[in-house]
């Protein structure tokens, strides 16, 4: 009985002189310097022909936030019609080029440099594009009715859902682009494909009230 009541005050004794796990170590994030062996990264966006005028003349408003805040190398190759990006040795994240990728790219289809900017501050958002033809193959006079049921009379409905989805939305001829977070874009782009698919801008408006205010009751 002895031995067995030693043996159990050992194994008591061992449990409790267990020492604690040492603390996580904290290391910080490795700059884009740092990365690939120390490599320089690049990216290029390419230039449309429809969106080179555009580009010079809001050049500075993209060079800065690209330059200063972000601390990316950015230049335009006139020979090869694309803009240049690069990091540098004190680009503070290696993320931050493809940040400034998708925030020129925005701006090549054709969204304001106020909307493209967002992509830079804000990691929730990113771009949706599609056509009319992934929803509903249309030729002639009802590619056009749905094109213009897409905007309405003076942009009215685009406007619309813009502020009830709280996205930004561009329409280029057959090609839509969505900017907003993955849930916002999932019910601008249900709202687009109905009136695409006939659907009238009145009952897209009133479901669009009615999934709004039920996101409103739950957050």
């Amino acid at each position: 009985m002895e031995g067995k009541r030693d043996m159990n005050t050992m194994e008591v004794e061992v449990a409790t002189s267990v020492p604690s796990l040492p603390s996580k170590p904290k290391f910080e994030a490795l700059k884009a310097h740092e990365m690939s062996d120390g490599q320089v990264q690049f990216k290029m966006v390419a230039v449309p022909d429809h969106r080179y005028t555009p580009l010079e003349k809001a050049w500075l408003e993209i060079y800065t936030p690209i330059y200063e805040q972000m601390k990316i190398d950015v230049r335009m190759n006139l020979k090869a019609r694309t803009v240049e990006l690069k990091t540098r040795a004190d680009t503070p994240d290696v993320s931050n080029l493809q940040k400034c990728a998708d925030f020129v790219h925005a701006f090549m289809l054709g969204f304001d440099i106020t909307d493209a900017v967002a992509l830079l501050r804000v990691d929730e958002l990113f771009i949706e594009s599609f056509e009319t033809k992934d929803v509903k193959t249309l030729k002639g006079h009802h590619k056009s009715r749905a094109i213009g049921r897409l905007s309405g009379k003076g942009g009215k409905t685009k406007f619309a859902i813009e502020n009830a989805t709280r996205t930004r939305i561009v329409i280029a001829d057959t090609n839509i682009h969505i900017l907003g977070s993955f849930t916002n874009n999932k019910l601008a782009r249900h709202s687009l494909c109905s009136l695409i698919l006939g659907s009238p801008a009145g009952k897209v408006y009133s479901k669009l009230r009615a999934v709004t205010a039920r996101m409103a009751e739950r957050f």
